[in-house]
Parts: C-alpha cells; sequence; structure tokens
C-alpha cells in the first residue's frame, strides 16, 4: 500500500499557533526527563526508609511506571521534538531515557518512522501488536499474567540476550547497554549494600509493572481501531485521570491519535492539539477514536469468540 495521507497542520489552525505547537521547549523537554527520574528516585528512596510490602509494592508500581516513562521520551526524542536542539535532543534520549531501560533510540527512530508511514498497513512493523486483537478474555488474561510475572521480559529480553552470548554473537547496542548498566548499577549498589534493593526496585519493577503498561498501552494506541485507510482512525486516545496518568499512560502518551494526526508535535503540547481538534468539532465530524479509560479499552480488546 501506499503510504499515507499526511494532515497539513499548518492549514489547519493557522501558521503561527502551528508553529507554537511544533516547535520543541528545551525547558519542557528537559523537565519531563527530571521529573521521571526524581519519581524514580523519591519512590526507591522512601521504599528503602520504610520497607513495609505495601510500601515496596507501591514503590515498583510507581517505578515501573516511570521506566514506561523514560521509554516514551525516548520516543519523543526518536520524533526529534523532545529538546529544540537536535544535539542535546538525541543525546538526552539516548542516553537518560533509551538506554537505562535497555532500548536504542537510533535503531528505534528508523524503524518507528516506517511505522508512522505505514500505520495499521501490511507494511506497518508494529501491525503484529494490534492485528491480533480482540481476543478471548481468557486469552487476555494469560497475556497481562505473563507480563506481570516477568515472563514476557524473560522471553523477549532475557532469552534472546543469552542466547546471542552463548553462541558467541554480538548482542544488540541496546542488549549491551543494559547488561552493562545493569551490571554497573548492581556493583555500585552492592558497594553501600543494597544489591537486593536494586533487584526489587529496578529489575522487578522494569521485568513486571512496566511490562504490563507497556502492553496495555500499546492496545489503547491502535487494537481495533482501523485498517489504516483513514487518517483519523490510525490510533486512539485515551481519557485518563490523575491515577491513569500517573500508573499507565506517563507523558500524554494517551493522546496517540493527536500523534499519529500531527507527528511533530511535542507530547506537552498534545493536550493543547486535542482541545483545538476539540474546539473545532473535528474529533467528533472524523468520528476519532476516543475512549472513556483504559478499563473501557481492554474490554473493547476483549470480546467473547475473540482468538485464543
Amino acid at each position: 500500500m501506499s503510504a499515507l495521507t499526511k494532515i497539513d497542520g499548518k492549514a489547519l489552525f493557522g501558521a503561527t499557533r502551528w508553529q507554537r505547537m511544533v516547535t520543541p521547549s528545551n525547558w519542557q523537554g528537559a523537565a519531563l526527563v527530571v521529573h521521571a527520574w526524581a519519581v524514580i528516585a523519591l519512590a526507591a528512596a522512601f521504599a528503602v526508609a520504610l520497607p513495609h510490602p505495601l510500601v515496596v509494592i507501591a514503590a515498583i508500581i510507581i517505578i515501573g511506571s516511570r521506566q514506561l516513562g523514560l521509554s516514551i521520551l525516548m520516543h519523543d526524542a526518536a520524533h526529534g521534538v523532545l529538546l529544540k536542539d537536535r544535539r542535546y535532543n538525541d543525546w538526552t534520549g539516548q542516553w537518560l531515557c533509551a538506554l537505562p531501560v535497555g532500548l536504542d533510540m537510533h535503531a528505534y527512530r528508523g524503524y518507528h518512522m516506517k511505522h508512522h508511514r505505514f500505520a495499521q498497513q501490511a507494511e506497518d512493523p508494529d501491525l503484529p501488536l494490534s492485528a491480533k486483537f480482540p481476543v478471548s478474555r481468557s486469552s487476555m488474561l494469560r497475556k497481562l499474567l505473563r507480563d506481570l510475572t516477568g515472563w514476557t521480559f524473560l522471553r523477549v529480553r532475557v532469552v534472546p540476550l543469552l542466547a546471542d552470548l552463548r553462541h558467541a554473537r554480538m548482542p544488540s547496542l541496546a542488549d549491551r547497554a543494559w547488561l552493562v548498566s545493569s551490571v554497573a548499577g548492581l556493583t555500585l549498589a552492592a558497594a553501600f549494600g543494597y544489591a537486593l534493593w536494586f533487584f526489587l526496585l529496578w529489575m522487578l519493577p522494569l521485568a513486571t509493572w512496566q511490562m504490563l503498561v507497556l502492553r496495555i498501552r500499546n492496545i489503547g494506541e491502535h487494537a481495533c481501531v482501523g485498517n489504516g485507510d483513514d487518517p483519523w482512525h490510525l490510533a486512539r486516545t485515551t481519557q485518563a485521570g490523575w491515577l491513569g496518568r500517573a500508573l499507565l499512560a506517563p507523558y500524554y502518551v494517551n493522546f496517540h491519535a493527536e500523534h499519529h494526526l500531527f507527528m511533530t508535535v511535542p507530547c506537552y503540547r498534545l493536550p493543547s492539539v486535542h482541545a483545538a481538534l476539540d474546539e473545532a468539532g473535528l474529533l467528533q465530524a472524523h468520528d476519532v477514536p476516543i475512549a472513556s479509560h483504559y478499563g473501557s479499552v481492554l474490554a473493547a480488546a476483549t470480546a467473547s469468540g475473540g482468538r485464543q
């Protein structure tokens, strides 16, 4: 199929307003990166200071959500819109957002641009993530349980890395960076007597809650929305309250329909784009997929008689 039709934001919003929407802000982008790491640090410090099981579980959930947040900020950097200066944008996206969670922004960038060019079409590399839905309730529960117990992480992250090491193949940059940073983090934590905490408050969130919310985010973005023929129907926006934004959809990732319509808009401007489209009546006119919350997203992706 051919590449998707693009919506002209300048014609839609006017040149001046559009320029404000698409111009990245160094301070806003940097503030989100600082926020992600500050939340991780505070949650970890609170759990270490008050090691009650409920506090530790809460910290795992919060940290896992911010680990997903780092990958979302890496995604913005891959689009070149996290920071205004491209050199700082790429450095921040790679070293402060991507590599700590085992991703490679530069490899992701090429892959992801193809996703935008052919979203929901046969050439879309992310199509397998959404094409399988709807699934049966038992299938959905199995998927979520595998994520939450770490089995998905072992299958997609650990097993391929061990296979590369066993067969003397060079792992990807992301896997190498993740392995080195994990060993370095463990070594540093062990030197201060916190080796167990490193596993509990970094590796465990990455392997469990982060994988769970990553799947829920993927389902929310593209499952059961369209086949790629209409640019207004490529992705779903999910309304999220403060708790949903804190634990499931950090850094405006829930505004995914707007992101696919205007992929050069930084994530921190997507709420304004949503409001502008709503004010102009375009969301209603084009029947843009909008879910009231993530529970309704999972319900739409879970159907009786769905795939097992």
